[in-house]
Formats: structure tokens, C-alpha cells, sequence
């Protein structure tokens, strides 16, 4: 019986963070599921509700955004003031949804890089010389390649956004705004300082949209102050702090704020509490999703167990005791609580003989009900918020995903692949559902990798594309066309994994993961959807690259059919012309981290130095070392 409590706490332990946006000054339509604390004495109730539940493992939070326009778009730049020549193919940083910018360590306007890099510098002097670590942005004059040169140093590190002049730099515990203006000699125009820490911001329509998140204050939960602006504090007032009306364990309020990033003024703010546990957030053109995984009623799940699966083992009257907790207007501690008392008051009834059976059957019986009933205990809720930061509906799904590559907006419906796990006995699985604009399934395609977990996801148009691993590797192909009866096309399996899927073409989808140790590419031919192929494979002699990190540090170039992945050794450029994953160029000795290309030229940014290759030839260029 004991070991039956415990895994019915597990379950517990798997709730998942729930955080919305929306802001100020609008009315709020009647959302079930979501809605805002009247007072601080109601959020401090909800806090006692829900206690007993926020002792769950804080995991990483994701914050990007994806969308079915995958591959990265090559942008011109103009209005360029210094009379030079103005280059008309720049690339951007790859991101998920083409014109919402994503901060990363390298931006360029077409003739200035702006490096965010990291180094190790001596402390003292002498033969042993410890090190410190020292980071700082390198502005970089970058066009003509004949003309690279280090213009100036700013003393900040961390992830960056440009936009019209302004270099947006995110520091661990600020924001700073420089004018960039003259490159020679940048100047800080804003800063915000953050009581709170960084969950993501992403740049779309001229305004930074922040999210940070912030531990709860039990005695004193509102208002909220997560960010400052010269010295004076941002409130979100406790009318604005939103709450899934169901009680999830909740130790952090996340916070949403519309920033000017011309002046660093905050526009907008509202705050979500949830847990500090994984949750995705996914932008398309119309909207943004908040997806928060959490377990359902834990007495609920425990009292159906007992009247499906041990109504001849537990006697009725003790069945109807635990049945009747559901009821009872306590909060989930006492009702967990009440619950062991139950179950072990008639356990120390029986003989040492009937609890070593009882025990034992339980167990396996309990094993047997969660197979039967993995998609109602683990769910993820979904909210969809309107791009004026109104809430338009709220639905659920089973499972969890993995990342926001796994959620996708395609002609009014949500694509969302979750996967159903199961720790504590039973089969996993991955399902991929469609939901309409209301955000209820009308599709679904189930049962996908048995076994097995999700790898990566790919949503374009209406394809989709996943990869699932536990021994082998399988690819498979749905046909999303019909949201009312998605399906599985196609299935190909091969060794190893791809951990991130980027369409190149059409009807060529690149997979980058691992074989072993060392790092695979592989190419997909899926214009046969019910025949996918690997049309060619690489195995590079890395046992690491960082787009198994992050997608930022891809770069895709189809106008040479070429693509850019660092590696631990260095950069590697490698052609796909003609289906052939070749390799054209490899540059050692460059701590590689990123990759851009200016008119036909391949600059590859290292951590000690920027090589600059002329994409028509593979020679070098130009370099400069930091």
C-alpha cells in the first residue's frame, strides 16, 4: 500500500508552470480556465489551495516561438547613411517565424557585426596564470570584407537585438539600449534593471516583447515589481495577475511586458503565476500559445483506480470514503493527506499475510490502470492569446511537448506532438493533434515511436515531420491536410537521431543529431510522402555541434546550396547541390560559434577570431583576430 501512495505522489511531481499573456486597459472576455486575482488576500488563498504541490523540480523553461515558415529568409538592408555601398543579401539569425526576431549573439545590419563574445583572460601575471571569464560585444566593420576591422569594444555580454540604430543587449540582471548609430562610438541610451530573471523576449512590429519570471513573495504576493527604468519600479497590480482557475503548484508568477525599444519604456504589463517547471511559448502572425503541462485531480485519479481496478481487493465503504474527498472543500495537502490515512487505517487492519498480498496487487494493478489511462493523467493546457493581448480560448491535450518546435499554426488550426510518458510503469507513446480555432482536437494521429520519445518535430504547411529515438531512428511523414483525419503517410528508420529537422527545400528536410558519438547529418527526400528516403548521410568527426543546442547556430544559404554548422574543431560548410551532402570548406582553428553572409561572402565568427570566405570560390578572404 505504501509504495501505491508513492506513486500516486509521483504524480504530483509532474505539474508543469501555466503562464498568459495579456495586457492592460482591455476587456477581458470570459475565459474558462484563466482568469485574475480581485485582491492580494485571493491570490494569497490560492496559494494556500494549491500548497503541498510546490516542491516540484524546476526544469528549463522554453521561450521561443515557431510557426509553419521554417526556413531562413535572406534580408535586404537598406538606409544606410554613410554613403558606402549597400549590400543587398544579408542574412538574419535563423528563427522560427519569419519577421518575429529572436536575440542571439551575433546581429548584422549588412556592414557592421556586432559580436556578443566570450573570452578567457589572465587575472595576474606569471607562469601560472588563473583565468577569469570576461565577455564583451566586438563591433566589427564588415563591409567590404577588404575593410574588416575591430571599430570598438562595449563592455556588456549576453544575448542581442538590433533594430532601427539600437543594439538591444541582454545582461544577466539588466538590459542596456546603445545607439549605434556611429558605429566608432556606440552610447548607452536606456537601461532596465531586472528583479526578476529572463525567460525570453523576442522583437516583432517594432516593440520587444520581455518575459521574465519571479519567485513568489508568500507573505506579500502583489502587486508585482519585475523590472525598473531608471530607478523606477514597473507594477503589475493584483488585478492583472492571472491564475488557472484549476490549482497547479505555483511558486513563480511569469511576467509579460511590451517594451519601446527606442527609449526601454515599458508599454505593457501583465503577469501569470504558475511553477517553475517546463513550459513552451509559441508566436505565430496571429497569435501567441502558452502551453503549461500539469496532472489531473490526484484523489480523483486515485478513487477511480480503486473502483475500476480493486473493488474486489478494497471494501466499497472504504472506496466511498476516499470518493467523497473529491467533494470536500480542503486544499490538495489535507485532501493527500486524508487520502494515505484512509488507505493505511485499513491496511493496518489486515494480517501481515493479506497486506504482503495487498501491496503486491496493487502494484500491479495500478501498473495496468495507468497503460489503460496514460492520456487522461499527464495533460497539457493550452492558451491562445490575440495579438491586441486578448484571450481567445484555452484548451488541453494529452502528453507534453518537447520544445516550441513542437507546436505549429497552419489555416486556423494548432499543431501540437506531444509525448506520453510514463515513469512509474507503462508504455510511452507520441500523438500529434490538430485543434481548431477554439483550440478543441478535431484530429489526432496517435501512438506514433512506441517505447520511444520525441526527438524533433517539423511542422511545414500541411506536412509534418518527427523524429523519435530509443534504438533506432524513426522519421516519420504526416499528412496534415485534412484536420479532421491527419495520418501517418510514411515511416523510415535508421540508425541514430536527428534532434533538429530544417527544411531546405520543399521536399528536402535536413536532420543534424547523432550516430554514436559523432555527430550525423542526414538528408530527408519526402516528396514522396509514403516513401521518405535518406537520400544522403554524413558522419562529421565532431562529437558536438551547437545547433544540437540551439537552431540559432545554423545558417542556411540557398542561393549557394550551402548550410554552416560549428563545430568543437572548428566551422564546416557543406553543400547539398544536387541531393549530395558534401563538405566544401572546413576552417580549423576557429572556436566557431556563428555564422553570416554578406552579398557572397561567408563570414565565419569565432570566439578568437572572423575568417571571411568568398562563397563563390572557398578562398579566404580576409581575417581578423580578437
Amino acid at each position: 500500500m505504501k509504495n501505491i501512495i508513492f506513486l500516486i505522489l509521483v504524480l504530483t511531481v509532474v505539474v508543469a508552470s501555466f503562464y498568459i499573456f495579456l495586457s492592460p486597459g482591455v476587456v477581458v472576455p470570459e475565459v474558462e480556465g484563466v482568469e485574475s486575482f480581485s485582491s492580494e488576500q485571493e491570490f494569497k488563498s490560492y496559494l494556500e489551495e494549491s500548497s503541498g504541490l510546490e516542491y516540484l523540480g524546476a526544469s528549463v523553461i522554453g521561450g521561443a516561438f515557431t510557426t509553419r515558415e521554417t526556413a531562413q529568409m535572406p534580408t535586404a538592408v537598406g538606409e544606410l547613411t554613410d554613403g558606402g555601398v549597400e549590400p543587398s543579401r544579408v542574412s538574419t539569425t535563423t528563427v522560427q517565424v519569419v519577421g518575429i526576431d529572436e536575440p542571439d549573439i551575433v546581429k548584422t545590419d549588412g556592414k557592421e557585426i556586432y559580436f556578443s563574445s566570450q573570452s578567457y583572460r589572465p587575472y595576474w601575471g606569471g607562469f601560472s596564470v588563473p583565468y577569469y571569464y570576461q565577455g564583451e560585444i566586438k563591433v566589427v566593420k564588415a563591409f567590404p570584407p577588404t575593410d574588416l576591422e575591430i571599430e570598438t569594444d562595449i563592455e556588456r555580454n549576453g544575448d542581442l537585438l538590433l533594430y532601427n540604430g539600437v543594439l538591444i543587449v541582454f545582461s544577466s540582471d539588466r538590459i542596456y539600449g546603445y545607439d549605434v548609430s556611429n558605429p566608432e562610438s556606440p552610447t548607452e541610451d536606456w537601461k532596465v534593471e531586472l528583479n526578476s530573471s529572463i525567460v525570453g523576449a523576442r522583437l516583432f512590429g517594432g516593440k520587444i516583447y520581455l518575459i521574465t519570471r519571479k519567485t513568489i513573495d508568500y507573505y506579500y504576493p502583489c502587486p508585482i515589481t519585475p523590472v525598473s527604468r531608471n530607478g523606477i519600479p514597473v507594477v503589475i497590480e493584483c488585478s492583472r495577475v492571472y491564475h488557472p482557475t484549476t490549482y497547479v503548484p505555483v511558486d513563480v508568477t511569469y511576467n509579460v511586458m511590451v517594451l519601446n525599444p527606442g527609449s526601454g519604456t515599458v508599454e505593457k504589463a501583465v503577469s501569470f503565476i504558475g511553477s517553475s517547471a517546463l513550459s513552451v511559448v509559441y508566436m505565430s502572425e496571429n497569435a501567441v500559445y502558452v502551453t503549461y503541462s500539469y496532472v489531473g485531480d490526484i484523489v480523483t485519479i486515485y478513487s477511480n483506480f480503486l473502483k475500476e481496478k480493486c473493488s474486489d481487493l478494497i471494501p466499497s465503504y472504504v472506496i466511498e470514503k476516499v470518493e467523497k474527498l473529491k467533494d470536500y472543500d480542503i486544499s490538495i495537502t489535507a485532501k493527500m493527506t486524508e487520502l494515505q490515512i484512509i488507505l493505511e487505517q485499513y491496511r493496518s487492519s489486515l494480517s501481515s499475510d493479506d497486506r504482503l498480498r495487498l501491496d503486491n496487487e496493487m502494484n500491479d494493478r495500478m501498473e495496468d490502470y495507468v497503460e489503460e489511462h496514460k492520456r487522461e493523467i499527464m495533460k497539457t493546457g493550452i492558451a491562445k492569446i490575440g495579438l491586441d493581448m486578448e484571450v481567445l480560448s484555452s484548451g488541453n491535450v494529452p502528453g507534453t511537448p518537447l520544445n516550441q518546435f513542437s507546436l505549429d499554426e497552419y489555416e486556423n488550426h494548432l499543431r501540437i506532438a506531444t509525448t506520453i510518458s510514463v515513469w512509474w510503469g507503462g508504455e510511452s507513446a507520441n500523438d500529434v493533434y490538430v485543434l481548431d480555432r477554439d483550440l478543441k482536437i478535431v484530429g489526432s494521429v496517435i501512438d506514433l515511436g512506441l517505447e520511444e520519445r520525441i526527438y524533433s518535430v517539423r511542422f511545414l504547411q500541411d506536412k509534418g515531420y518527427m523524429v523519435t529515438f530509443r534504438q533506432i531512428d524513426p522519421f516519420f511523414v504526416l499528412d496534415l491536410s485534412n484536420p479532421t483525419k491527419p495520418e501517418v503517410k510514411g515511416e523510415l528508420k535508421i540508425p541514430g537521431y536527428s534532434s533538429y529537422l530544417h527544411p531546405i527545400t520543399k521536399d528536402k528536410i535536413l536532420g543534424i543529431g547523432k550516430d554514436g558519438s559523432y555527430v550525423k547529418l542526414s538528408l530527408f527526400d519526402v516528396y514522396s510522402a509514403e516513401n521518405p528516403q535518406e537520400k544522403d548521410k554524413y558522419s562529421l568527426s565532431e562529437y558536438w555541434t551547437d545547433v544540437l543546442n540551439t537552431h540559432h547556430a545554423f545558417l542556411l544559404d540557398d542561393k549557394h546550396e550551402i548550410f554552416f554548422l560549428p563545430g568543437s574543431k572548428g566551422g564546416y560548410v557543406f553543400s547539398y547541390e544536387d541531393d549530395d551532402l558534401e563538405l566544401v570548406k572546413a576552417v580549423s582553428d576557429v572556436r566557431a560559434r556563428r555564422a553570416i553572409y554578406i552579398e557572397d561572402y561567408l563570414y565565419i565568427i569565432g570566439d578568437n577570431e572572423i575568417v571571411v570566405l568568398d562563397e563563390n570560390s572557398w578562398e579566404k578572404v580576409n581575417d581578423i583576430e580578437f
